[in-house]
């Protein structure tokens, strides 16, 4: 469960960068194991979830697409020290008691991941180039360079 969470919020957070709107409705909230989904985290406790409606969005699936690419091989774990490491993280947490909550802004969230998401160095693109690259959604367009394992828990010197 903790890594769908890590994921959903990378998800969300590099459409609203993109995008400027966000890929779901739901908020995502801090908490003591990093960002998460709070109504899918209680949908899940009470086995609850609803099935949604396919995504035919391509914007959606590419965003969703680069996310898997880039973190999916990470743990839930992994993730969670990852986002420990944004100034993001470190902004919201602040102001959150321990065993509490605090909700993320989108527009927070727009910001850090539209200002910081694509380190040129990291990815070989600058950030106006990965929203370019999320808004298109013809195939004969070329991707991003695949993270490894390695290079993201370097950055965010996670050791697994």
């Amino acid at each position: 469960m903790k890594k769908l969470h890590k994921l959903l919020y990378y998800c969300q957070g590099h459409h609203l960068g993109a995008f400027g709107r966000p890929l779901f409705p739901e908020s995502i909230s801090a908490w003591d194991m990093g960002p998460v989904v709070g109504t899918l985290w209680r949908a899940e406790k009470q086995g609850s979830i609803e099935p949604g409606p396919p995504i035919t969005d391509e914007a959606v699936l590419n965003t969703i697409g680069y996310v898997v690419s880039r973190y999916g091989n990470l743990t839930g774990s992994d993730l969670e020290r990852l986002t420990y490491t944004e100034d993001l993280w470190r902004d919201v947490d602040r102001n959150r008691a321990p065993g509490g909550s605090v909700r993320i802004p989108n527009d927070e969230i727009e910001r850090f991941f539209r200002d910081n998401a694509a380190d040129p160095e990291e990815i070989g693109v600058d950030a106006a180039e990965l929203a370019a690259w999320l808004r298109r959604s013809s195939p004969d367009h070329p991707t991003l360079s695949v993270d490894t394992v390695e290079s993201i828990r370097s950055r965010g010197q996670i050791h697994g």
